[in-house]
């Protein structure tokens, strides 16, 4: 199975949860894993919506979410890039 097919896989849209909160919580376990690394961009909404099979507005949402979680930030005209963590353990 293919990168793309296992990505797929994760959303679940018979799911009582919402598509935009299945995504943003799969690009929050990639951040989590360090696959997305801090002041680094996450991929566009275009891409997303591409990779996982969903519509933009449903990548847009997710990204939004993720907004609000303080996992990431948008620059007009540059983007969204991961927020740096504090370390986990501190007190």
């Amino acid at each position: 199975m293919s990168d793309t097919e296992e990505s797929k896989a994760t959303l679940d849209p018979m799911s009582a949860r919402p598509l935009y909160v299945q995504l943003a919580d799969v690009i929050a376990a990639k951040i989590e894993s360090g696959e997305l690394a801090p002041d680094r961009p996450i991929p566009s909404e275009n891409h997303l919506a591409d990779e996982y099979g969903v519509a933009r507005l449903t990548a847009r949402r997710a990204a939004q979410e993720l907004r609000e979680r303080g996992l990431i930030i948008t620059v007009r005209g540059k983007g969204s890039f991961v927020v740096e963590q504090p370390p986990r353990d501190a007190p």
